[in-house]
């Protein structure tokens, strides 16, 4: 399927288990519906459970733009949403990772696993490194990130992370501050 490029596109890195507090799947599913309002495009790990599938299916419910980018590996762990506008299958994480990092003007980090800390970390590392200047935006919904916060802020005051780390992410409490901060970005094509 060929790729429609709207005027934003954020990349959602969350969890992807349904048996979780119904208020950050709620959350999932209004940054869905807002995001397709203002016709900023999703991409995202393709599934379709969990935070993952509620702003993917509310972005599809409002008539915006969806790509998933989803690993072979996975078919037979996780659940592929088979309704995407555009859906990538790869071979290996690195390149789900790769496509979805490409595509996106910026990140947004919402409650989630292992999973959605490796991707965070690594987008972060690649901001240290230089290698982008995109957002990184951690949504800290209902507190949930709060220890990760901590901890990051833990390990600059331990030295084991400069404190230029704090401007490589950006924390914010609501949705209203997260949609108002994505629709203030350019274009990283």
């Amino acid at each position: 399927m060929i790729e429609r490029r709207l005027s934003k596109s954020l990349c959602v890195f969350c969890g992807a288990q349904n048996a979780v507090p119904k208020a950050h799947l709620d959350i999932g599913s209004e940054l869905g519906r807002q995001m397709a309002q203002r016709d900023i495009a999703l991409v995202y790990g393709g599934g379709d459970c969990g935070i993952m599938g509620a702003v993917a299916n509310a972005v599809l419910e409002e008539k915006g733009w969806v790509t998933g980018v989803f690993p072979r590996h996975l078919q037979n762990i996780e659940v592929e949403h088979k309704s995407l506008n555009e859906i990538i299958i790869v071979d290996t994480m690195h390149e789900r990772k790769k496509i979805m990092y490409d595509r996106a003007d910026a990140f947004a980090i919402l409650p989630g696993g292992c999973g959605t800390l490796d991707e965070m970390f690594e987008i972060i590392t690649w901001r240290q490194l230089k290698l982008h200047e995109k957002p990184v935006i951690i949504f800290n919904h209902l507190g949930y990130w709060d220890h990760l916060v901590a901890l990051l802020e833990h390990m600059i005051s331990t030295g084991f992370a400069r404190s230029e780390t704090r401007n490589m992410f950006e924390v914010v409490t609501t949705l209203d501050a997260l949609i108002a901060r994505v629709e203030e970005l350019k274009e990283y094509a």
